[in-house]
């Protein structure tokens, strides 16, 4: 039979289709039947309830909104201490408070950067040629010369291949975990870590597992348990990312971390490190480059280190370092660097400035770790009290020895004690944490902050009106 053409495209269909394997004849017919089914299916709508007006009227007049914030009480803490507490003048060595001078053991200024006549003329210089902010994040006009230079000198000190700033010190350990921990990855955390890494690890929706304080036996069953997990899925497991998120001096207890077993259990489990330096830089080693120089780790064996500026430094801001294109990576993906405003240029000389001075002045660091000592010693015989932290960690913690049954009433004895201690001339803190959002809240403490430039007298006068403050308020409450 002759074939005209205009048919040769149906007759090429008919012989491919009689042509074809049984069951992708049965495939094709089926697909098509279900597209068939799907687009004569009508879509579901809800039955709609009609209300009548009487019924709307109820319902209205039922509806109690929420409140647009939760209840907190008028003698709160924070409010109260606003107008409780009122700083005069500079916040250094020595803070005026209330009008009263005060040896101040409460501000992070470990070095007594603040104040340091060098840097206020360098940070009076650029503002005289900056002005005093940038009004843009670094990606966008945002970016001076100063900026480039404190990241180039960070990165030498540091012995890294590149640093980058961000222009809050909070932001900086925030934004950094969820640049780089995405949904799917795992991050191993010691219990412990500050509320700055809290915040930084919600960011990255990835799945948390928390170690005990300084516990590595903890965290390496942990780690063996994952290992043993990834061998059952072991496609799963190429694609995971595992980290761990430690502090080098924890904030909240002032312990400092045990790096090199942090760095074995890296290396025989596979996993990356991420140290937050933020109470570490500027005080451990004998440089001051942090933890790593104190237990002499190699700076490459830590993925990324990040750090506060606004502590030993005693500027604004922050940092993180490491190799060049992990830190390159935060230029596009660190959100605290690509939409905040940069670091004031005339902070960012002063940091310049103040990091000169730690290089050029090592006996400050000496001056510091013997003063933490020696408070350290003295404290401990302080009765009604425990310290906590390590015996060279400018950050320690006063908590109770017998501790009240409710944490209200132990909060209320260490105001009592700052108050008195205040009135005799030192300035004390409270630690503070936001209660409902802490992963592992820690009881109520006083929290000191040891520097550099204080004397033998001063320490002592320090000892005494501690020691005093804490007879004189745990007598009156046993006598109740």
């Amino acid at each position: 039979m002759e074939i005209i053409p205009a048919t040769w495209d149906m007759y090429d269909l008919i012989q491919g289709f009689l042509q074809a394997p049984l069951y992708h004849i049965i495939f094709e017919v089926t697909l098509i039947l279900l597209i068939i089914k799907i687009y004569m299916s009508q879509s579901f709508t809800p039955d709609k309830t009609v209300l009548t007006n009487k019924e709307k009227e109820i319902l209205i007049e039922e509806w109690q909104p929420e409140p647009l914030v939760p209840d907190v009480p008028d003698d709160h803490p924070v409010l109260v201490s606003q107008d409780k507490y009122c700083i005069e003048g500079q916040n250094g060595k020595y803070v005026t408070v209330n009008g009263k001078s005060c040896i101040n053991i409460a501000s992070f200024n470990f070095l007594c950067m603040i104040g340091k006549k060098e840097i206020e003329e360098k940070a009076l210089e650029a503002l005289r040629i900056y002005g005093v902010g940038s009004c843009g994040p670094r990606g966008f006009y945002g970016t001076m010369d100063v900026h480039l230079e404190l990241e180039e000198k960070l990165a030498q000190f540091m012995d890294c291949e590149e640093a980058i700033i961000y222009s809050y010190g909070f932001a900086t350990i925030a934004s950094a975990i969820p640049a780089y921990s995405k949904r799917g990855d795992i991050i191993f955390v010691d219990e412990n870590v500050n509320f700055a890494i809290q915040k930084g690890l919600t960011a990255s929706r990835s799945e948390i597992r928390w170690f005990r304080h300084n516990d590595m036996e903890h965290l390496e069953s942990l780690l063996i348990e994952q290992a043993k997990e990834d061998k059952k899925n072991p496609k799963k497991a190429k694609v995971t990312r595992r980290f761990i998120v430690v502090e080098g001096i924890y904030v909240n207890s002032g312990d400092i971390c045990p790096l090199p077993k942090l760095v074995e259990l890296k290396w025989t489990y596979k996993v990356r490190i991420f140290l937050d330096e933020s109470i570490s830089f500027g005080v451990l080693g004998e440089a001051g480059k942090g933890v790593t120089e104190f237990f002499n780790i190699h700076r490459d064996d830590i993925d990324l280190i990040t750090a506060s500026l606004e502590n030993a430094i005693g500027a604004v801001g922050g940092f993180c370092c490491g190799k060049k294109f992990i830190v390159d990576h935060q230029r596009l993906s660190g959100l605290g660097y690509c939409f905040s405003a940069s670091q004031p240029p005339m902070l960012a000389s002063a940091g310049i400035e103040a990091l000169k001075l730690l290089e050029e002045k090592p006996y400050l660091l000496v001056d510091l770790k013997e003063n933490c000592q020696k408070v350290h010693d003295k404290l401990k015989n302080v009765s009604g009290i425990r310290v906590i932290g390590d015996a060279i960690s400018p950050v320690k913690h006063l908590q109770l020895i017998e501790p009240a049954s409710e944490r209200d009433m132990d909060l209320h004895t260490l105001e009592r004690v700052v108050e008195q201690a205040m009135s005799e001339g030192v300035a004390l803190t409270v630690a503070r944490y936001l209660d409902g959002e802490e992963h592992n809240l820690q009881p109520p403490s006083i929290r000191l902050a040891i520097n550099c430039e204080l004397d033998d007298a001063e320490i002592n006068r320090m000892f005494q009106v501690i020691s005093k403050s804490f007879e004189d308020v745990l007598k009156k409450l046993n006598t109740r």
